[in-house]
């Protein structure tokens, strides 16, 4: 083990102490990895840095904006999947799971779960250290915060539920009983909804948070995997995998406005900042699509990596990052352009990203 990352360990060791829940650390971090340790933070990069979630290597890889590079690695659990920032950037909070992953369509019985790698790891921005980690029930695969960030909606996959946590207190609030499969979570920008997609059911589950409850749901095609709001909260738009389509969803009524068939496989979305454009991975289509929110139509299609997953905007909406899986690497898009411009190396099967201005 090199000096810096037995620095890093220890400095782990302490955060772990001051956790909101009484779990073990956790487990599962990849070993050998690099890490930006207390004495080697002054002469990191300080502007903006994308964060991005490693399932497979167990870690978060650091990029710095400004020069396009992974600038450190954070090790932080078991499969660390769905990943956001606190409103002010102070903290990023990562999914972390003690599920064993399957193959798609296995059939086989899944093996033995892990429950004490469950959680929520939240990391320090301005130290580069995992300070906590929250309990937000089982298998947790993609959550959303409010738009203040004092709660967060967690999908619950392998117990067909969706907890809401509240942050200070760490305490969960609430479970709701959701579809089979539950995975992408998006809530409102005017926090009055929360959308839960259910890859097992085709649905998407619409949690009123007022009241704190699953107000109905709604038949959007198979597999849907994740969804995104307009900035004015008027729309969403809801990829589906097996369906091949992006769903409209138009509000507050939740009525579908449009099934739009697409090439590929949507996974992941993101809105521009502006609302004027929506931005769907493939997966296995190697591609970005990129959508007028006008005419709710296809006007491009951007190459990219193998099997994209996770993206993320900037602020500005000029550039676009994807992770893509099996390539272990980050497509950076100029939006402009609509153009790949590099690609950064990051861990291993990279899932989601966030941006932190």
């Amino acid at each position: 083990m090199t000096r810096r990352v037995a620095l890093f360990a220890l400095l782990l060791a302490s955060a772990a102490c001051h956790r909101h829940d009484e779990s073990p650390a956790p487990p599962g971090a990849a070993s050998g990895a690099s890490s930006a340790s207390a004495a080697s933070l002054s002469g990191l990069p300080k502007g903006p840095r994308v964060y991005v979630s490693n399932e497979a290597s167990g870690d978060v890889t650091v990029i710095d904006v400004t020069s396009g590079k992974a600038i450190a690695t954070l090790p932080v659990g078991k499969r660390p999947r769905g990943i956001q920032r606190s409103p002010d950037g102070s903290r990023v909070y990562v999914a972390l799971s003690g599920a064993v992953a399957a193959p798609p369509g296995s059939n086989a019985p899944p093996a033995p779960s892990d429950p004490s790698a469950h959680g929520i790891g939240v990391i320090d921005t301005t130290r580069l250290a995992v300070a906590a980690r929250l309990g937000v029930g089982s298998d947790p695969e993609q959550f959303a915060l409010s738009p203040d960030g004092s709660k967060i909606y967690v999908s619950n996959e392998d117990a067909a539920t969706a907890s809401i946590v509240d942050v200070a207190s760490g305490k969960i609030e609430a479970t709701l009983k959701v579809g089979e499969e539950p995975e992408g979570v998006a809530t409102s920008p005017d926090g009055k909804w929360v959308y839960v997609t259910c890859e097992g059911t085709g649905m998407v589950e619409i949690v009123d948070t007022a009241k704190s409850t699953v107000d109905r749901e709604l038949s959007v095609g198979g597999r849907p995997r994740a969804a995104a709001f307009l900035p004015d909260s008027s729309k969403a738009y809801v990829t589906s995998e097996n369906g091949g389509t992006v769903t409209v969803v138009t509000l507050p009524g939740h009525g579908i406005a449009r099934v739009m068939n697409v090439e590929g496989r949507p996974m992941g979305v993101v809105i521009a900042p502006d609302g004027k454009t929506a931005y769907v991975t493939t997966g296995r289509g190697g591609s970005v699509l990129v959508i007028d929110t006008a005419k709710d139509e296809v006007v491009a299609s951007i190459k990219v990596g193998d099997r994209p997953w996770g993206i993320a905007v900037s602020p500005d909406g000029r550039a676009l990052y994807v992770a893509n899986g099996p390539s272990d690497d980050v497509s950076i898009i100029d939006t402009a352009l609509r153009k790949e411009t590099s690609r950064v190396k990051v861990g291993s099967k990279p899932w989601g990203v966030v941006y932190v201005p």
